[in-house]
């Protein structure tokens, strides 16, 4: 009996370890900012100004899934403050309305590159961000759609049609 609840005891602690905590906090310039752990963050609009910080917060990378043309988008002088700043810039215009699957496989290949680890991934709310973070979770790091989907919706995923995007995009990569 003992021999069997250390065994339930040590279950539950490795399964509790094994989640990823969604951390919310709040960077001047950032909306919605969400981390998990010292892997990745995702959040919504960010200002140029606000790539200092996320330097300093430890992150390598940004990579921004804004359109040219969305409102407050202005990708010449993200590009610039990440730059100024000593992080990495990537650019993947991801358009919602009309999700491109070749955007995935640069997504992924993007944020599994240890030059560009931990990344910052932002779009203007973080729905299209845990979209992409999800296929992640799924392809690369063998979550379950469950799984991911939860922590997904953590980090900003409250789009259906995004979130069934994710669930087939990663279908198509397994």
């Amino acid at each position: 009996m003992r021999t069997t609840l250390c065994s339930v005891l040590l279950t539950v602690a490795v399964t509790l370890s094994a989640q990823s905590p969604v951390t919310k906090a709040s960077v001047p310039g950032v909306v919605n900012f969400s981390k998990v752990e010292t892997t990745v963050a995702c959040a919504g609009a960010t200002s140029p100004e606000a790539l200092a910080e996320v330097k300093k917060l430890g992150y390598a990378s940004v990579i921004n899934l804004r359109v040219p043309g969305e409102a407050g988008f202005d990708g010449d002088a993200e590009a610039t403050a990440a730059r100024v700043a000593g992080i990495n810039y990537i650019h993947l215009p991801f358009n919602a309305t009309m999700p491109d699957s070749m955007l995935v496989d640069n997504f992924l290949k993007a944020v599994t590159d240890k030059a560009n680890q931990p990344a910052f991934i932002h779009c203007a709310s973080a729905n299209r961000a845990a979209a992409l973070w999800m296929v992640k979770r799924i392809v690369v790091d063998k979550w379950t759609v469950d799984r991911a989907s939860e922590e997904a919706a953590a980090l900003g995923l409250t789009n259906p049609t995004l979130k069934m995007f994710a669930i087939e995009q990663a279908q198509k990569r397994q």
